[in-house]
């Protein structure tokens, strides 16, 4: 599916204008003429169809999450440690945490033979 398909799939099914298609793309301070935005919606044997380009329908998907859900809302610190969620502390590395497990006992001496190992005669 290209990505003239999709705008005219998203067209159709949303019911949008080229009017609403442009506030969309406004939203997201992606200027656009209405001509050209008509190019996109040609059919493709026509000489003035222009295929639409990963950046157009990135930034009109991007526009019709604003258009239909409204602005972000700036995030708020978190009161209990102080800062918001998107800034996390840092990590210190330098500290470990004790050994709780008991090591397992080797299964093998040194030599690699199991221990359970006897010499037949």
């Amino acid at each position: 599916m290209k990505n003239n398909d999709i705008l005219k799939k998203l067209r159709i099914a949303l019911k949008l204008t080229d009017q609403d298609i442009l506030e969309i793309l406004k939203l997201v301070k992606f200027e656009i003429g209405k001509g050209a935005l008509n190019d996109f919606f040609r059919k493709e044997d026509h000489p003035k169809f222009v295929e639409a380009g990963d950046q157009v329908v990135r930034n009109f998907l991007n526009g019709l999450i604003i258009y239909k859900r409204g602005p972000m809302e700036e995030r708020k610190p978190n009161k209990q440690s102080g800062h918001s969620d998107s800034e996390k502390p840092k990590r210190t590395y330098g500290q470990k945490k004790p050994f709780s497990r008991k090591p397992e006992e080797k299964k093998f001496s040194r030599d690699g033979r199991s221990k359970n190992w006897k010499k037949r005669d």
